[in-house]
């Protein structure tokens, strides 16, 4: 009954602060401690771009030592450590000068195409994926190459290993990426993949920037634990928002294209996307080649007794479906608009920015909001 006044619960900062969701984008950077109110604001943002010394929480020392829950160190709350790889922070820097270049960096994708750009040496990527398809190799060397020199800065690299989202240039042209990341479950979409992958769909169409896929994916990840993850939720946003995109968005495979996780990296469908082509690497078919023998050939492996000759017969029939799989083969079928030579990707995606209609002149928002997970 003695307090100045009310609760402050009928502000508007946070509200207005909210609507600016997908119609403007938001940037939040952080140096220090940021908590409670101002930790909000933050998570509002389309990225979060924090120093190695940071603290983002809900609530400081004081609220948590009031509500009973022990009693902490700021340093302890929200550390870094914690926020970068959980997926809070997007893109981890050093100091605040870098914060601030970074920023710019960000913001300048959603500019529009520049005149002044400089192309890798596109032979190149004929050499990254492995002839050895049980090989690993990385990613993100392919984006490094494909994109305009200096111009790829991925986001939530921290989170999601699965796959790999990142803003960049062709030929000047901004784009966002999604590929997966064959280092992390060989690429299978799980269920961080589902959210990153889906968030950052929202993120591009929201501001009219076209999209990339890179896919090379066994599949939906699958089994107890990716069940427990409540994975058929997540990974259905990877369709979900694909299917509600109006960017011009393109795939490109890799090596891997099996089953509803390549269809995740194509929209629903290879039909989806302005084009979806694939590298002489790819390989394709409607599940793994291992599973669908074993599934669709059980009868018959189980009538061997032998175990050795059980063993060649399976073998036999996985390397006739990996044969009947490759990118040359699926092409017969008209599954693929065409097998194109690595090193001319770049060509392909700029050709596919440079046809597409400019974006309609609109006022307001294009989509209601930019998730904030």
């Amino acid at each position: 009954t003695d307090s100045m006044g009310g609760a402050g619960l009928d502000c508007w900062a946070f509200t207005f602060f909210a609507k600016l969701s997908g119609l403007v984008p938001l940037v939040g950077v952080t140096n220090g401690r940021c908590f409670a109110g101002n930790a909000v604001l933050l998570g509002c943002c389309d990225v979060i771009i924090a120093t190695e010394g940071s603290n983002i929480g809900i609530g400081g020392p004081a609220m948590i030592e009031g509500g009973g829950l022990g009693v902490f160190r700021p340093e302890e709350v929200g550390p870094v450590d914690v926020q970068y790889p959980n997926g809070v922070i997007d893109i981890l820097v050093k100091d605040e000068e870098e914060a601030m270049e970074t920023a710019k960096k960000y913001l300048s994708y959603f500019q529009g195409p520049i005149e002044d750009w400089e192309a890798p040496d596109q032979r190149l990527l004929r050499h990254v994926v492995p002839e050895n398809r049980l090989r690993a190799y990385d990613v993100r060397e392919v984006i490094e190459t494909m994109c305009d020199v200096g111009s790829v800065l991925e986001l939530r690299k921290g989170w999601g290993p699965g796959c790999v989202t990142a803003l960049a240039r062709v030929e000047g042209h901004p784009i966002g990426i999604i590929a997966n990341n064959n280092h992390h479950l060989g690429g299978a979409i799980d269920a961080d993949v589902g959210d990153k992958g889906s968030r950052f769909m929202q993120l591009c169409d929201a501001h009219d920037i076209p999209l990339v896929f890179l896919c090379d994916t066994p599949g939906i990840m699958v089994g107890p634990q990716a069940e427990y993850e409540a994975t058929v939720r997540h990974a259905g946003r990877m369709f979900v928002t694909s299917a509600s995109v109006t960017v011009p968005f393109m795939t490109v495979v890799l090596r891997k294209g099996y089953g509803l996780g390549a269809q995740a990296m194509a929209g629903g469908s290879f039909k989806a996307p302005v084009f979806c082509v694939s590298w002489p690497t790819g390989e394709f078919g409607g599940m793994g080649l291992e599973g669908f023998v074993k599934l669709g050939y059980r009868k018959e492996l189980e009538a061997i007794e032998d175990p050795e000759e059980r063993i060649a017969y399976y073998e036999e029939m996985v390397a006739k479906l990996y044969e009947n799989g490759k990118a040359v083969s699926t092409a017969t079928f008209f599954e693929l608009d065409d097998v194109i030579d690595p090193a001319e990707t770049r060509t392909w995606i700029s050709m596919a920015l440079k046809s597409a209609p400019e974006p309609a002149a609109r006022q307001g928002k294009k989509r209601p909001m930019v998730d904030t997970w």
